[in-house]
This record gives structure tokens, C-alpha cells and sequence, in this order.
């Protein structure tokens, strides 16, 4: 278990050894995919939002879980077929590569979702 953290710099230094780099990697790709958005803990883990969250993510002892919103599960539904998904997560196991570039359109897709939510709600 590790240690209550700050914030996302800190979360991703106090994991597990073989998580940092991962952590880094997917971070990396996320924030360039939702330019713009913030960074911050919600519930304990990495999240990235605008107004409203757009994708969080997680370390567990044998994988890396994303939580992009049961929105996106359904929309990349076949690109995810060979993970493990559960209503609003995919766990991506620690010992295959990360799936960066699906990682991104993800991201993407979600950061457009939440602009184009949080529009409406404004006109």
C-alpha cells in the first residue's frame, strides 16, 4: 500500500519501483492528448480534467488500471478486446507493453466527450 500522497508527482514516486516508469509513460501520453486540462488526486489516484474528469488512472500490484468512464469502454469496445475491462476500468497487465497510442485516442476521445458535455450545458 503506498503512502497518502499530494499530489501526481508524488503519487507516481512513491509507487512501486516497476510502476514509475509506466506511471511516467502514461502520464506523459495523457496530458498530451488533453491539452489543457488539470492535473490533481481524486479518490487517491491520478486524474486529468477540465470541468469535469476526463480520465484517471491508478497502479495496482500486477497492473495499471485506466478509468476513462464506461463512455469510452463502449466506444473502443473492440480495440479492447484482450484486456481486462470492468464497467469504467482496463487493466493493463505489468507485464506487456503499454498500449500508448490507444492510450492517447482514448484520452482524446474523452477530453472532446467532456468539452463537448460542458458546452451544451453553457449555450
Amino acid at each position: 500500500m503506498m503512502r497518502k500522497t499530494r499530489s501526481v508527482a508524488d503519487y507516481i514516486a512513491t509507487a512501486p519501483p516497476k510502476a514509475r516508469a509506466r506511471l511516467n509513460k502514461i502520464r506523459a501520453t495523457i496530458r498530451k492528448a488533453a491539452p489543457g486540462a488539470t492535473e490533481s488526486l481524486k479518490w487517491r489516484m491520478p486524474a486529468v480534467s477540465y470541468k469535469r474528469i476526463v480520465i484517471m488512472y491508478a497502479a495496482f500490484t500486477n497492473h495499471i488500471s485506466l478509468f476513462p468512464m464506461p463512455s469510452a469502454l463502449k466506444a473502443f469496445r473492440k480495440e479492447l478486446k484482450g484486456f481486462k475491462t470492468g464497467r469504467g476500468t482496463i487493466q493493463l497487465p505489468n507485464d506487456k507493453p503499454l498500449p500508448l497510442a490507444l492510450i492517447r485516442r482514448i484520452t482524446a476521445w474523452r477530453a472532446k466527450e467532456v468539452r463537448e458535455r460542458d458546452a451544451k450545458w453553457r449555450g
